[in-house]
């Protein structure tokens, strides 16, 4: 078996993880969401109109401060739906299997042992990006 039909396994395989279906399962849960889904909806609408506003000649900045805090109360509001909550805990949790394989494929591509190669979360000091400390 070569490279490719190994890593086609390993697809696979990753499409059978708890945490691969779980996402799925809460992604298709939010697609059926209807105040998430129109929520969604204003937020790109919202979203369109501060870009034209911006790329308008005559911009009017109190229109588009009024839209921005229109924009943040609509993304807040999303942020609170409790299946976008799901879909957040679920892609987090997918995001780091992903992130596991990565760096042993990327370390062993690198000569390290790939029976120790893992991936090590790290602090990169910026708080305000970051999802909490685990």
């Amino acid at each position: 078996m070569d490279i490719i039909e190994l890593t086609r396994e390993l697809g696979k395989a990753l499409q059978q993880d708890e945490r691969y279906l779980q996402m799925r399962a809460v992604s298709a849960t939010c697609d059926k969401d209807e105040e998430l889904q129109n929520l969604i909806g204003e937020f790109n609408l919202k979203r369109i109109a501060i870009n034209n506003e911006m790329q308008n000649e005559s911009r009017d900045e109190e229109k588009l401060e009024k839209l921005n805090g229109e924009l943040r109360h609509v993304y807040a509001r999303i942020m609170q739906n409790e299946n976008m909550t799901a879909y957040n805990r679920a892609k987090e949790e997918m995001d780091k299997l992903l992130n596991r394989v990565s760096a042993i494929i990327s370390q062993s591509a690198d000569g390290e042992d790939p029976e120790t190669a893992d991936y090590v979360e790290s602090c990169g000091g910026n708080c305000s990006s970051c999802g909490g400390c685990h």
